[in-house]
């Protein structure tokens, strides 16, 4: 199968770690990035380096759980012509704080807005044109906490796994229709977000090597692009053990809540 080299890439979230990383990755002439980022300041920065680089770039600066607007966007940017790549990057985490106390419902509500809610609006905005010309590429952002539970995160997980699910089924329904879902699962990678879950992170990525890794799989229309290796390895095999094991093994590598 030859490889993809998308033209017109969508990304929202441009001003996260990775997402800064990946409009570094695709930069390039010839290439028009639309971005979305919910940081003014950063996104206009991120969009100068890009355009340094020798793309194409708008930007756009606002809240992914405003459905309305978010719609209204893609709709402009289809205007420029068909977007060859998108990529739902926006998302948050929250969790369980510091004395396990629990999980603020607002802010749990905000998570699934940002993380599942919007990034389905995302995919039904840009679908119909993609299915119209038999051609396009949707990458959803999930994570290696898709697989299993986190105690100290139990939202951030359903939201992920949810993604994960969702990426996979619209896969198997729009593969006949020329259309390339990829499910990105990346394990921690340097970011604020990161730094503030609790727990330990093994196999630290630096977001220039996720990025990488990413530009890497949607170029091969990979249905799951997952690492780094060891960690992904052992988050799948938490998915497939029975669920007590899995639930002792999480509790020995320190994701028990306590943050000491």
């Amino acid at each position: 199968m030859p490889q993809r080299s998308p033209q017109t890439i969508l990304l929202t979230g441009a001003t996260s770690a990775i997402g800064a990383a990946l409009v570094a990755a695709y930069a390039r002439p010839g290439v028009i990035l639309h971005l979305h980022g919910r940081n003014r300041s950063k996104l206009d920065a991120i969009a100068q380096s890009a355009q340094t680089q020798g793309a194409t770039v708008t930007q756009r600066s606002f809240d992914v759980r405003d459905s309305a607007t978010l719609r209204a966007w893609v709709a402009d940017c289809e205007k420029n012509g068909p977007l060859d790549l998108v990529i739902s990057n926006a998302g948050m985490n929250i969790n369980t704080g510091p004395d396990e106390s629990g999980e603020v419902w607002e802010e749990a509500e905000a998570l699934m807005d940002v993380n599942l809610h919007a990034t389905r609006v995302l995919v039904d905005a840009v679908l119909p044109a993609m299915r119209a010309r038999h051609a396009g590429q949707i990458a959803l952002m999930s994570s290696l906490a898709g697989y299993f539970g986190l105690p100290v995160t139990p939202s951030y997980c359903a939201s992920k796994a949810a993604i994960k699910a969702y990426g996979e089924a619209l896969r198997g329904w729009l593969k006949k229709e020329g259309i390339g879902i990829s499910v990105i699962m990346p394990g921690y990678v340097d970011s604020v977000m990161c730094q503030e879950m609790p727990g330990p992170k093994p196999f630290l990525m630096q977001p220039p090597r996720a990025a990488a890794l990413i530009r890497q799989g949607l170029a091969r229309n990979k249905a799951r692009i997952s690492f780094p290796f060891p960690l992904n390895f052992g988050t799948w095999w938490l998915a497939v053990l029975p669920a007590a094991i899995s639930v002792w093994i999480v509790g020995l590598m320190g994701y028990n809540g306590h943050h000491d």
